[in-house]
């Protein structure tokens, strides 16, 4: 039977996270798998699935900092804020140059407020905003706070009618790189939309660990539940009488030094708990083990 722990897949293009969910549990041979965050069909990369006991890590896991490779097209608007959509808009971005383009990307890094895509996976009143957009319904997300990190700026086409833009982005989950390049485009005063993505890292996971579907095929490769706890929580390391307490879900007189969560192990080096300070104790937020 396959274990439980994190399954870490280099996404193909034109599949959704849903169809990735769906292979996955065929190769595991378990319906329990879970994605943490999704992908746009047309992205590719890095998406981290949990299998089995792992399913429960999920809505915990700290999988705040998002690194990606994308290229934005100057010169072309579309209905989705990527080459899936239709044109709304175009003009020529001949005349632009490689320092304006630098500087308006510059622009966008640090603490933003910024306005979702129309097409994204928000929920409004209870429907994701993508269907009410296929719809036919006119859909306005208001903007919310994000952080971009960083963005380099690898190499800006030479100046044409469109202008195709190679960058490398990192930034808080939450963040539609879609939207920057929307943005971009309106700041720019030509329009924007995103041909190309690939996510190259999910906090601690990056493609070096991301394995194709054709891979896992082959060889159903797990990042192990302890292995996977150590490297997404701050980790505490507890003797036999206290890793005792936390199977039955005691709360431990200890101070993790993080507030949580916080990933508490065995002496075996067995990942137990997830576990936040609360006072001077340290309270259960989620026991792995009975």
């Amino acid at each position: 039977m396959t274990g439980s722990g994190l399954l870490v897949v280099d996404k193909p293009g034109g599949m959704t996270s849903h169809d990735v969910v769906s292979r996955a549990r065929r190769l595991a041979g378990t319906r329990k798998v879970g994605h943490a965050g999704t992908l746009d069909p047309m992205a590719t990369g890095v998406l981290v699935l949990g299998v089995n006991r792992a399913t429960r890590l999920l809505g915990h896991l700290m999988l705040t900092e998002k690194a990606y490779d994308a290229t934005i097209r100057l010169g072309v608007a579309t209905t989705t804020d990527d080459a899936e959509g239709e044109p709304v808009s175009t003009a020529d971005a001949s005349g632009l140059t490689a320092e304006q383009v630098h500087d308006a990307l510059a622009s966008f890094v640090g603490e933003i407020d910024q306005r979702p895509s129309a097409v994204s996976a928000i929920k409004v009143d209870g429907k994701r905003a993508y269907q009410r957009v296929r719809a036919g319904e006119d859909v306005e997300l208001p903007a919310r706070r994000v952080s971009i990190h960083e963005i380099v700026v690898h190499e800006v086409a030479a100046p044409g009618p469109t202008v195709d833009v190679r960058v490398s982005v990192r930034c808080s989950s939450g963040t539609y790189v879609r939207a920057i390049a929307r943005d971009l485009g309106e700041r720019l005063g030509v329009g924007g939309h995103l041909v190309a993505l690939r996510r190259t890292a999910v906090g601690p996971f990056s493609l070096d660990d991301a394995r194709t579907l054709e891979e896992l095929a082959d060889s159903f490769a797990l990042v192990d539940l302890d292995r996977a706890a150590r490297r997404c929580f701050p980790a505490v390391d507890l003797d036999e009488p206290r890793a005792a307490d936390v199977r039955v879900g005691r709360r431990l007189p200890l101070d993790l030094g993080a507030s949580g969560p916080v990933a508490v192990f065995a002496p075996s080096g067995e990942f137990l708990a997830l576990y936040e300070q609360r006072g001077a104790t340290a309270a259960p937020v989620a026991v792995f083990v009975g």
